[in-house]
Parts: structure tokens; C-alpha cells; sequence
């Protein structure tokens, strides 16, 4: 996920290092609440994954510039739903990182925005899937609604995101406002794909209830709450 470099510059800036911080901190808490009932090594090892699956989602999975961002397959409901939030949080912050510093280094000053922009909407999914999720249904048997739920929730906020820093940044020029849109409208492809891999990775995981080693995988996948 990438805004385009000179979308927001100069003292804009400011914001999104905020943002990225304050985003950061929610992500820090969430992780010493998972080391603490799940272990660090636990922790570690899926914040790997996650680190390592982000880096091959934005490097190989099909991704095209479109207006004022790059529509991404970020598989972000999947993440969640295997691994946490904690977890998926630092993978997908991490993946990130190491994507602009070998490859897109003039993303690097947008790292405040992009970090926000994938992290934000990953914090709103653990908040619905609370919701609409019982405590007596694992992860393994969500769904498709429940799973469509939670892939929209994370969608629909990166798209807000996009859309925020682009008018933060550029304006309400309809020629910025076009591009927008046409972002906007992009995603509609990745918020139809997105539940059915959810379903899926499921599903897969289903099947393999009782092999996966205990701490890869997040405790809520395979059991209830």
C-alpha cells in the first residue's frame, strides 16, 4: 500500500508521523498483551510470518498503480484471522519497512501514511470481529458473511485512509478527486476476492486442525474463545 510519493509533503508530514506513532502504541499494547497469555516465542514466530507473507503479498501478488495509491491484494481479514491482531499488526508494519528499504526506498518518508493506512483498519476488524463473531465459534468456522464482514471493514478503512491523505495533501481538485475515485472504485475487485481466500485459508486450516504446532497459528483459529 503505497501513497504516491508528493501527495502529502513538507510540515504535512507531521501528521502522519503522528498517526504512525500513535498507531504504533496500539500495536505495542496489543503485542504485550499476546506475549503475556501467549508467550513470546509464540509471539515471534507469527509476527515472522506475517513479516514474511506482507513482504510476498506486495512484491508478487499482482498490484497496479491507480490513481492516488496502488490497489494491493493485502489479505489483512486473513492475516487477522490467522495469526491476531498483534501479530499481523507488526508483520504487516514490518513488511512494509523492509519492501521500501530494498525496493520503493522513495516510499520511505511515506511510511507515517502507509503504516496508518494498513494498521488502522486492521485495530477496526479485531473490534468487529468481537461483534459479530461468538465466543463459542473459532475462526475455522466463520461465515462467508462474517468473513465478507470483516474483509469490507478492513477495505473500506484503507480506502478512507487513501482518501484522507490525498485531500490532506492535494486538495479538493477534481482532477485529485478523480483520482480518488478511481482508486476507490478499484477496490471494489479486492473486497469481492478477498472473503472467498479468507474462506479458503480457512478451510485449509480446518483440515488441518490438530497438525499445525501449537503457537504458529493464533489460539482462536482452531478454538473457542
Amino acid at each position: 500500500m503505497h501513497i504516491e510519493p508528493g501527495l502529502v509533503t513538507g510540515a504535512k508530514l507531521v501528521l502522519s508521523y503522528a498517526t504512525g506513532i500513535a498507531a504504533g502504541g496500539v500495536a505495542l499494547k496489543l503485542a504485550v498483551e499476546t506475549v503475556r497469555e501467549q508467550g513470546i516465542t509464540s509471539f515471534a514466530a507469527r509476527t515472522l510470518a506475517t513479516t514474511v507473507l506482507v513482504f510476498v503479498f506486495f512484491e508478487i501478488l499482482p498490484h497496479f498503480p491507480v490513481g492516488v495509491s496502488e490497489v494491493h491484494f493485502i489479505l489483512g481479514s486473513t492475516l487477522f484471522l490467522l495469526f491476531g491482531a498483534a501479530p499481523a499488526a507488526f508483520g504487516l508494519a514490518f513488511g512494509l519497512l523492509l519492501q521500501g528499504v530494498f525496493f520503493e526506498p522513495a516510499d520511505i518518508p511515506q511510511y507515517g501514511m502507509n503504516v496508518t493506512t494498513l494498521l488502522v483498519p486492521l485495530f477496526a476488524i479485531q473490534a468487529i470481529a468481537t461483534r459479530i463473531i461468538s465466543r463459542n465459534t473459532a475462526y475455522v468456522d466463520l461465515k462467508y458473511r462474517q468473513a465478507l464482514a470483516l474483509s469490507t471493514t478492513y477495505q473500506a478503512g484503507v480506502i478512507a485512509w487513501v482518501a484522507f491523505w490525498a485531500l490532506y495533501g492535494s486538495g479538493f481538485a477534481m482532477s485529485n478527486l478523480a483520482s480518488i475515485a478511481t482508486f476507490a472504485a478499484s477496490y471494489a475487485l479486492v473486497i469481492v476476492i478477498e472473503p472467498l481466500a479468507d474462506l479458503a485459508v480457512l478451510a485449509l486450516a480446518k483440515s488441518l486442525r490438530g497438525v499445525t504446532a501449537p503457537g504458529l497459528v493464533t489460539p482462536r483459529l482452531h478454538n473457542a474463545a
